[in-house]
């Protein structure tokens, strides 16, 4: 296994926002996953992240829903809120646990902030994401109002989830977007055709969520053997039976580099991601402390050109079967939005 090594600091985008070079995607311990994970240990966890270096916490409010944040609230007092860099998200309107829709208008957008403030027990989010585009309110509009909580002190900086290259660029020209969130790991690259030179066009972070594949680069097909019966992987086209004898083909060949390399896989499919650049924050979640010393150490994984080259050459789009998420999910693909002059003539 590679060595754990503390965690080095990055600038994410720039504007200013310097976070641990690796993050922490917090959702796991409360919600999607199965079971939440029991309060003091995720607590535990929390802290020895922070301990560790893992700094920039990942959560959403529609993580439980708001239990995930109600969480980190608790976790982050007494002093420790000054060690974290932490982002949260709005969007997704749920009612009796289901995402009934996504919205984004001014109004929304300011209830939901205040919302995640107090569940959070913050003053100020540092990094305040769009979890998903609303594709009946022009992005200027949202973005509006989200320049307006940066300028009132409640928000530092701004993000943007699933979103398409001309969602960022109408987005930026109203106020400099920080970070933008994709879903990038060696199974998930559709992003790099426009999203990710956009964002480098542009000065923006990158923070790959789930870059083990929602953990399939680390463990493979037994990963489903072993899920709960309510973990919504179960519902994703990539974990279906007819998708997955195919996809263990990537797990397995990874497998047999990364043995060769003398780390684990899902240290090797980490190292891709932090050799993509040094604007690329990638934030794996787990809920087991021993995951989170093994992710870590992955930022001591050394990767030649002719290994990423190996890599990448394994992880081509046939080399996955199934979309990442079902059909009715937004994402980047789906969510452009009407012109600023259809909302003004409305």
């Amino acid at each position: 296994m590679a060595e754990v090594c503390r965690v080095r600091r990055m600038k994410l985008g720039s504007q200013g926002l310097e976070v641990s070079a690796q993050g922490l995607g917090c959702m796991a311990l409360s919600a999607r996953y199965g079971a939440p994970k029991p309060e003091t240990d995720a607590i535990t966890l929390l802290h020895h992240a922070i301990h560790s270096g893992v700094t920039f916490f990942d959560t959403s409010d529609m993580y439980g829903p708001e239990t995930n944040e109600l969480l980190l609230g608790k976790a982050l007092k007494d002093g420790v809120r000054e060690k974290v860099e932490l982002a949260t998200k709005f969007g997704f309107f749920i009612v009796d646990q289901r995402i009934k829709e996504v919205i984004g208008d001014p109004e929304y957008v300011r209830a939901a902030c205040e919302a995640s403030l107090k569940r959070l027990d913050v003053a100020c989010i540092d990094l305040y994401y769009q979890h998903r585009v609303d594709t009946r309110v022009p992005i200027e509009i949202t973005m509006g109002e989200l320049k307006k909580l940066v300028e009132e002190g409640k928000v530092k900086y701004i993000g943007l989830s699933e979103a398409s290259a001309s969602t960022i660029r109408r987005a930026h020209a109203v106020h400099p977007i920080t970070a933008v969130q994709i879903e990038w790991s060696l199974w998930s690259r559709d992003a790099e055709e426009d999203i990710i030179p956009t964002c480098r066009e542009l000065g923006i972070g990158i923070v790959a969520y789930s870059p083990l594949g929602r953990g399939f680069l680390a463990s493979g097909p037994k990963l489903v053997e072993n899920m709960d019966n309510d973990d919504f992987r179960k519902t994703l086209p990539r974990f279906q039976q007819e998708n997955l004898d195919h996809n263990k083909i990537l797990f397995e060949r990874v497998s047999a580099m990364s043995e060769k390399k003398g780390c684990s896989p899902a240290q090797l499919a980490l190292a891709w991601v932090h050799h993509q650049g040094d604007d690329v924050c990638p934030i794996p979640g787990t809920t087991k402390i021993e995951n989170l010393n093994q992710n870590i150490g992955a930022l001591s994984v050394k990767l030649t050109l002719e290994e990423m080259s190996a890599l990448e050459s394994l992880a081509q789009p046939e080399s996955v079967k199934g979309e990442r998420y079902m059909a009715t999910v937004s994402t980047f693909k789906n969510s452009d939005t009407p012109p600023l002059s259809a909302w003004n003539a409305a």
